[in-house]
């Protein structure tokens, strides 16, 4: 069983921002903003190409509570997930990224990294 499975099952403590019966929101133990928030589906999805798009569908309305709660609707947010090895995926279940509280900037690529990967 995965770390985020145990988590969603409450064998692992987690400092929770929302719950509801199909998904878990809390906060990331290494926080690269001043608010930097997991949100992972309980059941195990490995990865966002093998999201039900049902599924989806409801936990757009969870994330876009999650955001209101946390303020974030009107001063906007980044929402990230990795998709598998090569996306930067390390644990292999599905979870999306919530950072806020200050304005993020993009420091990710360079244009030289970008045409390197050309």
């Amino acid at each position: 069983m995965c770390v985020f499975c145990k988590i969603a099952k409450g064998e692992i403590p987690s400092n929770k921002v929302l719950e509801s019966d199909d998904f878990i929101c809390f906060h990331d133990l290494n926080p690269r903003a001043p608010i930097h928030l997991l949100i992972i589906p309980k059941i195990h999805v490995e990865n966002f190409q093998e999201m039900p798009s049902q599924l989806m569908g409801e936990m757009t309305s969870f994330i876009q509570e999650v955001a209101s709660k946390m303020g974030l609707d009107q001063s906007g947010y980044r929402l990230i997930t990795n998709n598998g090895e090569d996306g930067g995926q390390e644990v292999m279940h599905l979870h999306f990224h919530l950072l806020g509280g200050t304005k993020l900037s993009w420091t990710h690529f360079t244009p030289d990294d970008t045409h390197k990967a050309l």
